[in-house]
């Protein structure tokens, strides 16, 4: 018994250790591709072949939409406006949708983009409230919006036409 007992820890001991020696890693490519084209970015969200993020350059902070299959930014024409700042967004898994929660003013504001027509549209709440964050479904019909209403969090389930 004492035998079995120990083949199992050693046993259990290299399956831990050959599973850290291949512990999560970047990929080195894009990763790079990212460093390159940025200062930083935040807010990572992921579609399936898609990363939408707030990258920023010289101090100013846009959404950016990365085409992984080859690295390439994607142009998000009317996404980004200087007088709102970005505080959450998601992508559909097709890379046609972006939902995003902006400070524009005094206002915080639920907006969705449609990329093949470059429109943004801003979204109400129904009741009202001050949205925070979101997240897309895979096809990007079906968004999830944490709200605040008089001091308590909820979460919206919001479905796109």
């Amino acid at each position: 018994m004492k035998k079995r007992c120990l083949t199992s820890a050693l046993l259990l001991c290299f399956v831990a250790l050959g599973c850290s020696q291949n512990g999560i890693r970047p990929m080195s490519r894009v990763g790079a591709s990212l460093r390159r084209s940025a200062e930083s970015r935040r807010l990572p969200s992921m579609g399936q072949r898609w990363l939408a993020s707030l990258a920023s350059r010289n101090g100013r902070e846009r959404v950016e939409l990365i085409d992984l299959s080859n690295d390439t930014p994607v142009p998000l024409n009317g996404i980004n406006q200087a007088d709102s700042q970005t505080i959450s967004l998601s992508v559909s898994g097709d890379g046609q949708r972006i939902a995003l929660v902006r400070q524009r003013e005094e206002r915080t504001e639920l907006m969705l983009y449609r990329r093949s027509v470059s429109a943004l549209q801003r979204l109400p709440i129904n009741p009202p409230g001050v949205p925070r964050s979101v997240s897309l479904n895979e096809n990007g019909r079906l968004l999830a919006v944490q709200v605040s209403r008089r001091g308590r969090w909820d979460v919206d389930l919001i479905r796109l036409p």
